[in-house]
């Protein structure tokens, strides 16, 4: 995907934010960018400061002027907007546009084509993608910056390909039930009675807090083994110690 995908940015007015999105795409393997009308010191020292070691980037990134000619031997493309017309319907999130790219243009020539910074795509800009993506930012403040809206769509699309198949998420852990919960509780209720660390008296008022320690935690079964074999060792402990008293 890294390899067929290129990132297009209309108009761009500030090298700073050129340079961002330069540094974004390295971050995640994308190096096809392609630039429409861009502002006349688009390759200037501000931009190389903000790109560094990813201006290369911005170096090799061919000059368009239109977008129609940039998307000349492009077969798919996503416009990113806010913009709801009538006959703008069907918008992806940034998630549904990854699944969509890895599930049915995995290889074929696409591109993410982003607008000015302050107006976005024009509609006749729009008229040329195929799909569109929008990004659920905040209604009080919605526009984003040009590399971070990028970097929302870069890392989507990179969990649904390459980094998907590296990186995994902790699989939640099975909890342990009720029942074995309760055990639990009973058993340590009865060892630190014996050794006097709970109040024989009142001992549920301790335990309340091991209760709520132990129930944020969220106990798998083998941790509630772990817990009660502890117990076992302060109940033999304890028995010892009374033996030789």
């Amino acid at each position: 995907m890294t390899q067929n995908l290129s990132i297009i940015l209309v108009e761009p007015q500030g090298p700073i934010n050129i340079g961002s999105v330069c540094r974004a795409m390295m971050n995640f393997g994308f190096t096809n960018l392609r630039i429409v009308n861009p502002t006349k010191h688009y390759k200037s020292l501000l931009a190389k400061k903000m790109a560094l070691t990813a201006f290369g980037v911005l170096e090799k990134a061919p000059v368009f002027d239109d977008l129609k000619s940039a998307l000349a031997d492009i077969q798919i493309a996503f416009g990113t907007t806010r913009r709801f017309g009538k006959y703008r319907k069907n918008f992806f999130t940034p998630s549904g546009a990854a699944l969509k790219l890895h599930q049915s243009y995995l290889n074929i020539k696409c591109a993410l084509v982003l607008g000015p910074e302050d107006t976005g795509l024009e509609t006749k800009d729009l008229d040329l993608c195929q799909h569109f993506i929008t990004i659920p930012t905040h209604e009080d403040y919605p526009s984003m910056n040009l590399s971070h809206a990028l970097s929302v769509l870069l890392y989507e699309i990179s969990l649904k390909c390459d980094a998907g198949d590296k990186f995994y998420d902790h699989e939640p852990k099975k909890l342990a039930t009720g029942d074995e919960l309760e055990h639990m509780y009973s058993h340590i209720k009865k060892s630190l009675v014996d050794i006097d660390f709970l109040d024989k008296h009142n001992p549920d008022h301790l335990l309340r807090t091991f209760r709520r320690i132990f129930g944020e935690a969220g106990l798998s079964s083998r941790d509630v083994r772990i817990l009660r074999g502890l117990m076992s060792r302060i109940d033999w402990t304890e028995a010892q110690r009374r033996k030789n008293f």
